[in-house]
């Protein structure tokens, strides 16, 4: 079941630096790499259980301020940089907020069970055949 994630795009602030790769002089010229950096401990956006969850299931992405940095350049402008960062945003929030459901152990059935043993019995057999006769 999708959990709705409330609106934290205005506590991300946006860095905008030049990104590498293709576009020939706009690389050179225009800032358009997007870096969006957010502080899930310090939001209030989120209930302090969700706040709680994301920063146990976050905690290997966050630097040592405690922010959350995602980066984009895969677009030539800015404007969609940051739509793309915002996205990943998203996605990743709507991840560390789902709720893994427990699993269950089930245990064999008698079918498996009997099956099991009747294989060990052959492999016995096997293996008793194997010995040296005694006259």
């Amino acid at each position: 079941m999708p959990m709705h994630i409330p609106d934290f795009s205005p506590e991300i602030q946006f860095r905008f630096s030049r990104s590498g790769g293709k576009g020939g002089q706009n690389v050179n010229k225009v800032e358009s790499a997007a870096t969006g950096i957010w502080k899930p401990g310090s939001s209030a956006c989120f209930t302090d259980e969700q706040r709680q969850l994301l920063l146990e299931k976050l905690q290997h992405r966050l630097n040592s301020e405690g922010e959350l940095l995602i980066k984009s350049q895969v677009h030539r402008s800015q404007l969609a940089n940051r739509d793309e960062v915002l996205e990943k945003f998203r996605a990743v929030i709507d991840k560390a907020l789902q709720v893994k459901k427990m699993r269950i152990a089930s245990k064999p059935t008698r079918a498996a069970k009997e099956k099991r043993l009747e294989h060990k019995k052959q492999r016995s057999d096997v293996k008793k055949g194997r010995e040296k006769v005694r006259w």
